[in-house]
């Protein structure tokens, strides 16, 4: 029996890559874009210095929240993501703010571009979710002009995100051989020794995302349960587990009071910025 499909774009998906689609596809990410996450895009494209004229591959993009403030600049860009069910969100985005750009399906461990394409390769909390690190950083040099840069931003391992991850971690299949936690993305060390000596001038920095949406521990939850695939994911996985979902539930609202004052939240990211080579 056959284990992979092709897309209509002729990209084969093996069974995990089905899966990776299918989880970003559930829920409303577009949403956690709106509601959560949106400043961080303007973030990465600041960091990195895209400006006009500049042709920008954005590597996972989801909705287009760094692809869409890297169009505004005056950029050439295209918004790469295996998931193209959320492009639908990101056309409505990119017209409201009266820019042009194009959406693209593409698996970040098997670029369908050229090599040296792109003045600037960029990723906001996209990429890391790749489970292969090394075949998608791999793919982050190899379509990076000689001298351009690459721009991610990622959870980190300490901070709030990559806490909840480890937090849902017990109530999740194990994961095939090889795969790797997506918080990695967040530690600098790793992700220099990911992109290897292809690259110099690394610079790096972490920051944190001020997140006011949520009241109590118990609304962050119910958001998460609603629109963010990950965690539909590990609550799907529980479908017949009512024991173990209650104490998924208890995880993620003990982590939530942990980090939760006053109404804020506030969630740690790494920005790295690397010249290629």
């Amino acid at each position: 029996m056959s284990t992979s499909s092709t897309t209509k774009s002729g990209i084969v998906l093996d069974a995990l890559k089905t899966k990776h689609r299918a989880i970003w596809a559930s829920g409303n990410y577009p949403a956690v874009v709106r509601e959560l996450v949106g400043p961080l895009g303007p973030v990465l494209v600041q960091a990195i210095g895209i400006g006009e004229g500049d042709r920008v591959l954005d590597v996972a993009a989801g909705s287009g929240n760094a692809a869409i403030p890297a169009a505004a600049r005056g950029a050439d860009v295209i918004a790469s993501d295996l998931t193209p069910e959320l492009f639908d969100a990101g056309h409505e985005d990119a017209e409201h703010h009266g820019v042009q750009l194009e959406w693209e399906q593409a698996d970040a461990e098997a670029l369908p571009y050229g090599d040296q394409q792109f003045d600037a390769t960029i990723s906001a909390l996209g990429v890391m979710f790749a489970p292969h690190h090394q075949q998608a950083a791999d793919e982050l040099v190899r379509v990076t002009k000689s001298g351009g840069r690459i721009g991610l931003l990622s959870w980190t391992p300490r901070g709030f995100i990559g806490q909840m991850f480890a937090a849902m971690k017990p109530y999740l299949p194990t994961p095939p051989p090889g795969v790797q936690p997506p918080p990695l993305w967040g530690d600098p060390d790793h992700v220099r020794s990911l992109l290897g000596n292809r690259v110099d001038t690394v610079e790096w920095s972490t920051d944190t995302l001020r997140v006011d949406r949520f009241a109590t521990a118990e609304e962050f939850r119910a958001f998460f349960k609603q629109n963010y695939g990950p965690t539909i994911a590990a609550y799907r996985n529980l479908a017949e587990q009512p024991e173990r979902a209650r104490g998924l539930d208890e995880a993620l609202d003990d982590l939530a009071r942990q980090h939760l004052t006053d109404g804020v939240m506030r969630w740690e990211y790494l920005v790295l910025i690397a010249r290629r080579l």
